[in-house]
């Protein structure tokens, strides 16, 4: 099964975009964010044409995500984090599809820092790791995919010395990220790429995307029953070089199937020796 999440920038506004991308790259089950459209904008019509049924939690103008499948029913379970800090934001959906738990989260960009937006980005992404703590004490197969905005190391950054002071290298921020995935979660673009230079989103200005000034804050995490199932991971670069883009490109993993459980062969009692 192949999982991708896509910052889309205006679904309606790059609807040309991304129809293109699912017919050429056909992924089986997709996160989107920032929507930036109200929940009865949404252009189901024209993603159900090319065989993806759909669930959004729309937003006028801005945030946003939604959830596409071409593999099987969507079963929404949970839109907002429980107790979320500002639950009039559109940035969590989760559903299960095909057998997986499927988070598609937009986590907030929090600049300028310090300040309100700050606090609030802080605020959010505990909520995130107390939900993500559930979701693996639960014991079922789990992806949270999306727009984390936060770059993890010093190796997700174009020269990180320039991004000392902005709220997506904050260390407060890369902390949490950090208690995050030691709940158990795999970063699988991370896990299969660990000395690349990879990233997932280039600004818009000054040619970022053609001197690859880039910052990876796409991220795709399996619960540790997929970890296991991780085949490939890779990002959709060229997408970003398509007129009237994104400043994201598309991110996706490949989960082989399910292995099917062992039974355990039971062994045969052997009838009582004669006394």
């Amino acid at each position: 099964m192949k999982v991708a999440t896509y910052n889309v920038n205006g679904v309606n506004g790059r609807l040309p975009v991304l129809l293109r991308w699912l017919e050429e790259e056909e992924p089986d089950v997709v996160c989107l964010q920032e929507l930036k459209a109200p929940q009865e904008k949404f252009p189901e019509t024209a993603i159900r044409d090319l065989g993806y049924d759909a669930v959004w939690h729309g937003q006028k103008s801005w945030n946003g995500v939604a959830i596409l499948s071409r593999v099987g029913e969507i079963l929404e379970t949970r839109r907002g984090l429980p107790d979320d800090p500002d639950p009039t934001q559109s940035r969590y959906i989760e559903a299960a599809v095909n057998g997986v738990i499927i988070g598609g989260l937009y986590l907030p960009n929090g600049n300028p820092r310090p300040g309100p937006k700050f606090d609030y980005k802080l605020a959010w992404f505990e909520k995130l790791i107390e939900h993500a703590a559930t979701l693996l004490a639960s014991g079922l197969p789990v992806v949270l995919a999306g727009d984390f905005n936060v770059m993890p190391t010093d190796a997700d950054v174009y020269k990180p010395e320039r991004w000392a002071n902005d709220a997506l290298f904050a260390p407060e921020v890369r902390a949490l990220y950090a208690r995050l995935i030691d709940q158990g979660w795999t970063d699988s673009l991370r896990t299969l790429h660990p000395d690349e230079t990879i990233y997932t989103f280039w600004d818009y200005f000054r040619n970022a995307y053609g001197r690859d000034a880039g910052l990876r804050i796409d991220h795709l995490l399996l619960s540790p029953s997929l970890a296991e199932r991780l085949e490939d991971a890779q990002v959709d670069r060229h997408v970003r070089g398509w007129e009237k883009t994104s400043d994201h490109a598309p991110t996706w993993i490949r989960l082989a199937a399910e292995k099917p459980t062992r039974r355990r062969s039971r062994t045969k009692r052997r009838p009582a020796a004669p006394q």
